[in-house]
């Protein structure tokens, strides 16, 4: 049934979808932007995808040409008669707009999931949304996976080395603490909670850490790093508190501003992300671990009608 797929990205993502095609034992499809004067583009899907059930791989990231780019793909496989659409969209930008928190701002998630469905996709696949409930934006089926699935194994491997002997987990807000109560189940451990408090969006003004991290490697849970502004301050706050070390692990990241500046000169012995977003910048203390296996999995499980909700159990 995989000989019938096709799969396709936009630049930004290229290296991902890559990797995924060649887990999949294929290789992307060819699709070119051409690119206009005024810095306008098109995308040109270079071979027949009538009657193929097609993938595109496109993180949302900034800037917003990607959510375009992803939109204008998707609009031109239905018009070139594709059977069936799915977005591969490892990296759900504009999702911290997920609910109306003052007057007169907009639902960003929402609007985003109006955009893909009406470009005609019929299917999403994504990872660790900001809010689970983004989920329900959607009128099509959306697959949520995990980044648990990478992030558990490779914690546990690090015991085997003789990491995180003394583990406890901490959440970066009071809103992370579910996720973050997953990783501290498995491991049968407890979790911390850093409450912060926020002026203005990006900047945090205090951190509070409740729960006892005396003697304890802390690894903090986060599904976002950003301006990394509350992985540093929370760092500091925790050693401070006495733990023995504290590291990160991290879904997206989106690292902005100075964050990789933040992140060299802050206390945290390693910040893991994934292969959502490509690192603009090389930092020793950053280490990625690649998502292509579990998106690859995904997409195969999709084609061949097998649940997904069995990759995380």
């Amino acid at each position: 049934m995989l000989k019938d797929i096709k799969i396709f990205s936009a630049e930004s993502s290229e290296a991902l979808a890559k990797q995924i095609a060649l887990k999949l034992e294929t290789t992307l499809g060819c699709l070119v932007f051409e690119k206009f004067s005024d810095g306008e583009y098109q995308p040109n899907i270079r071979e027949s995808v009538r009657g193929k059930t097609v993938f595109f791989v496109q993180s949302t990231f900034a800037p917003v040409d990607n959510l375009m780019g992803l939109l204008m793909m998707i609009d031109a496989a239905k018009r070139a008669s594709a059977k069936y659409v799915v977005a591969i969209i490892p990296y759900y930008g504009f999702a911290r707009m997920d609910r109306k928190d003052k007057p007169r701002v907009p639902i960003g998630a929402k609007l985003v999931a109006d955009l893909i469905t009406t470009a005609g996709a019929d299917r999403i696949m994504t990872m660790d949304l900001h809010s689970p409930q983004i989920q329900g934006f959607f009128n099509i089926p959306v697959d949520h996976l995990e980044a648990s699935a990478i992030f558990l194994p490779y914690i546990s491997k690090m015991q085997v080395q003789g990491k995180y002997q003394n583990l406890i987990f901490a959440s970066p807000d009071m809103g992370s603490s579910k996720r973050v109560r997953n990783f501290a189940n498995h491991f049968k451990t407890d979790l911390v909670i850093c409450d912060k408090h926020r002026e203005v969006a990006n900047e945090v003004s205090s951190i509070r850490v409740i729960g006892d991290v005396q003697g304890k490697d802390v690894i903090i849970i986060d599904d976002i790093v950003d301006t990394a502004s509350t992985l540093t301050k929370a760092a500091d706050e925790l050693l401070e508190k006495g733990a023995l070390s504290v590291s990160a692990l991290c879904t997206h990241a989106v690292m902005s501003g100075s964050a990789y500046q933040k992140i060299e000169a802050s206390a945290l012995s390693e910040l893991v992300v994934t292969d959502t977003i490509p690192l603009r910048e090389h930092s020793a203390k950053i280490k990625v671990l690649s998502v292509d296996d579990l998106f690859a999995t995904a997409i195969r499980c999709v084609v061949e009608n097998r649940s997904i909700s069995d990759l995380f159990v």
